[in-house]
């Protein structure tokens, strides 16, 4: 009974939106790809909605991601909550949610989001990288919308490096957390939501973590 009326708020919402932005179902499909008869069916509650289905209406319908997720009775509070939180107890806990799920197979490590920070530090110090978290930083926000604490440390991070508040090495350091938040296909790609930002949250730990520790030397 909860996940049907769940089902009812997300197919009021979409039909909502719809309106407001004079949509058919007919359009969505053709601008999301997925099938008009699967639409009518997740908004007239006859068929749950995954989240692939709903990270593509986000970003057709520009509403934060968060919000279609809560309405389809997804969890959302599945994350670390600050840069205090236990890394590696976290990090148990997103394979626990990965290997209970049918959608994600590969094994989520501590070694390969940092792997991916590495490889984005020195592209964060090019022209191109600067670039792209200035410009996409705020759009990437918009779409992901206020779905936890990390999201505030993000936000001072770029201040931080917008401001280039820091030292060359810490600016390499701050600009491969925003880069691995702004870029989608990462270690758990994000449309695997909610644990699609897992990863984003932890290397934001990672980050803070690191930033501390030269700040201490």
């Amino acid at each position: 009974m909860s996940e049907m009326r769940n089902s009812n708020k997300l197919g009021s919402l979409l039909k909502e939106l719809l309106k407001e932005q004079s949509l058919s179902m007919r359009k969505l499909s053709e601008l999301t790809e997925i099938d008009t008869a699967t639409i009518s069916r997740i908004i007239n509650n006859k068929r749950k909605a995954n989240p692939e289905h709903l990270q593509k209406f986000a970003d057709c319908l520009n509403v934060p991601v968060a919000d279609l997720f809560v309405a389809a009775g997804y969890s959302i509070d599945q994350r670390p909550e600050n840069q205090h939180s236990d890394i590696h107890s976290s990090i148990d806990s997103i394979q626990n949610i990965l290997e209970s799920s049918d959608l994600y197979n590969n094994k989520f490590t501590i070694e390969s989001v940092e792997q991916q920070l590495t490889n984005y530090q020195q592209y964060s110090q090019t022209e191109e990288g600067k670039d792209t978290i200035l410009k996409s930083f705020g759009d990437k926000l918009m779409k992901v919308g206020s779905i936890g604490p990390f999201i505030n440390h993000l936000k001072d991070l770029f201040d931080r490096f917008r401001l280039k508040r820091g030292t060359p090495v810490e600016l390499a350091i701050i600009g491969s957390a925003l880069i691995y938040f702004i870029t989608s296909v990462d270690v758990i790609p994000d449309y695997i939501f909610p644990i699609g930002y897992l990863d984003d949250a932890i290397a934001v730990n990672l980050v803070l973590n690191l930033l501390s520790t030269k700040a201490g030397n």
